[in-house]
């Protein structure tokens, strides 16, 4: 299946899906290896400073490393491009008019957004709304 750049296609059939696990946001300053694959990275992002890891709670909990909030991810479930244009504005702006953080991660297959613990349903329902608005402008 060919990924949708189309924005009104991407809103109307995103399908958002929330995972049952706490992520937090962790940094490391040790150097790249493949030894930080013992965390599991839901996600890994080299910035100058550190390297910011996206593991679950339960593993930073265990390698005792300091994190800050704990996220639940939702993701869209549409194939979207790597080159569709507004999506994540949209899904921010969404977000943000309920003011709810949305830490907006962009992979090969789908876009996925983490989200405070405790405004996970919240968001969750938010992202199915907007999905209904534009599902019925089509």
């Amino acid at each position: 299946m060919q990924p949708i750049k189309q924005l009104s296609t991407l809103l109307s059939s995103m399908s958002p899906a929330l995972s049952s696990e706490t992520y937090v946001f962790c940094t490391v300053v040790e150097a790249f290896s493949e030894q930080l694959f013992r965390f599991k990275p839901k996600g890994l992002f080299v910035e100058q400073e550190g390297i910011t890891l996206i593991i679950t709670q339960q593993t930073a909990l265990a390698h005792q490393l300091t994190f800050s909030g704990t996220f639940r991810q939702i993701t869209l479930t549409v194939h979207s491009s790597l080159e569709a244009v507004g999506l994540t504005a949209a899904v921010s702006k969404a977000l943000a008019d309920n003011n709810i953080s949305a830490n907006v991660v962009a992979a090969y297959y789908h876009d996925h957004i983490f989200v405070p613990e405790q405004d996970a349903d919240r968001a969750l329902n938010t992202l199915i709304g907007l999905q209904k608005h534009h599902a019925n402008l089509n």
